[in-house]
């Protein structure tokens, strides 16, 4: 590899893919691209000698479109991640074919069940996401390979063409790059309200810095904070979207509307404003309830939505007592679960099943919710055994703290949920073990005290079971 010009670097990859934690709807699972970028492409891209950029990390005044498109035109390697069948990333790698012929690689993780035909001809190169995070092994294997890659396409002289629209259409010219980006330039000084920016330093706050003081207020426990860094950046990313859709009509496209919202950022300020309590209790918990009726979770498909809807509910009836908020808590639950088979909304929908079984007053459908929810905790039981199985503790000494601390905060929530699951099953010994392994290592302390406030919850409605109206054989 040649050596890096001044500054470390010697060229620029920006990287294609989706933010946050995204639902494959074609495989129920869903998965944190921001772990495969933190761990896997940004160190990847570095160990090459390029400086990495995401959307999220483009400082930029007015509409995100114009540096995006510039990205995707200048960028001397552009990784493009296709997992969970991202549509704005396959749209993207699109425009990136169109501009340049060469210097894209293609990733995506093995989950996908298979790609569209349109790209199943390129050369996509694959790793494994386990959803909750990425087995340390793996993440070592693909940053070489990515690593790999990237130097054997940015250093071959000539460079292949890796664009299948410039393979087909072999007489096709590439726009003369200058330029097209002085076109761009221009358009994004038009395109912003106030050339200097929100901060007034040029540039507004990036998605990626809010993002990550929100990150910092919620490991905290300063979820007023959260909401307020996320409410912001709702607001921005309204704007953006106004502004978007202003300039499209104002070209003259036809049906230009503003896009939809994403659904990481609601789920995530959804979370925090629940949890803030702000201006009351109830009252964070209606607006959350707000928040994810954007989303649609009466037909949504994404687990994450589907698991925030029921923690909402349920916590408006332990509220107001009102029986509809336990049966839609329940309903969001259950959906969640049999779409994903998770060990969330799996132990989360046994819970509430003891609660309804502990207001029915037909002896029957008590026994009914009651038994199921034993069923259910034998299912939760499995689950999280297999999850332990296949994701490993990291290397302490090659791990970095962030994956080290990813691993952790994944793994307290399984092994909770395995004491919950034995509770629930009267397995008394194994659940005491369960509880206190996961008290000795959690990562922080809110976290102890959700999982302390539901089995206070849970072990009253265990004792009274609803069993006892069942007469023994012989009776």
């Amino acid at each position: 590899m040649s050596a890096p010009e001044a500054g470390g670097e010697k060229g620029t990859c920006f990287v294609v893919m989706g933010f946050g934690k995204k639902t494959d709807f074609e495989t129920g699972r869903t998965l944190d691209l921001d772990k495969t970028y933190r761990n896997i492409i940004k160190p990847a891209v570095q160990a090459a000698g390029l400086k990495c950029v995401r959307a999220d990390e483009i400082p930029h005044a007015g509409v995100i479109d114009v540096p995006m498109y510039e990205q995707l035109l200048k960028a001397d390697v552009v990784v493009a991640d296709l997992s969970t069948s991202n549509k704005n990333a396959f749209y993207e790698l699109g425009v990136r074919h169109a501009l340049r012929p060469e210097t894209t690689i293609v990733i995506c993780e093995d989950g996908i069940k298979a790609p569209p035909f349109d790209v199943n001809h390129v050369l996509i190169r694959m790793y494994h996401h386990m959803g909750e995070g990425i087995d340390f092994d793996e993440v070592e294997r693909f940053r070489a390979l990515l690593t790999s890659a990237i130097n054997d396409i940015y250093n071959r002289q000539p460079r292949a063409k890796d664009s299948p629209v410039y393979t087909f259409l072999q007489d096709l010219t590439p726009p003369e790059r200058r330029a097209a980006i002085e076109a761009m330039a221009e358009g994004a000084a038009r395109s912003s309200p106030a050339a200097a920016g929100e901060d007034g330093q040029g540039r507004g706050e990036l998605y990626s810095e809010l993002i990550e003081q929100a990150d910092e207020a919620q490991a905290e426990g300063d979820f007023a904070t959260a909401r307020a860094l996320l409410s912001r950046l709702r607001k921005k990313m309204r704007e953006a979207a106004r502004q978007a859709a202003e300039a499209a009509a104002g070209k003259g496209i036809e049906g230009a509307a503003e896009r939809p919202e994403d659904p990481y950022l609601i789920q995530r300020l959804a979370l925090v404003t629940y949890k803030s309590g702000q201006p009351s209790p109830r009252a964070a918990l209606e607006e959350a309830r707000d928040l994810l009726l954007t989303l649609d979770p009466a037909t949504s498909n994404d687990t994450e939505t589907l698991g925030l809807w029921g923690a909402v509910h349920k916590r408006l009836w332990d509220a107001t007592g009102e029986r509809q908020y336990l049966d839609e808590a329940v309903r969001g639950y259950e959906r969640g679960f049999y779409l994903r088979n998770d060990y969330y909304n799996g132990i989360n929908l046994a819970f509430l099943l003891n609660v309804r079984a502990a207001k029915r007053a037909n002896p029957a459908e008590a026994v009914a919710d009651f038994v199921q929810a034993a069923r259910i905790r034998r299912e939760v039981l499995s689950i999280c055994e297999r999850w332990l199985a296949d994701n490993p503790a990291p290397d302490e000494a090659k791990a970095s703290d962030t994956a080290r601390g990813d691993y952790l905060k994944s793994k307290y929530w399984v092994v909770a949920t395995k004491a919950e699951a034995y509770l629930g099953t009267g397995q008394k010994a194994e659940a005491e073990a369960a509880y206190a392994e996961a008290y000795s290592f959690a990562p922080e302390e809110w976290m102890v005290k959700s999982t302390q406030e539901q089995r206070e919850k849970l072990e009253p409605m265990l004792a009274d079971s609803p069993l006892k109206y069942v007469r023994a054989e012989g009776d």
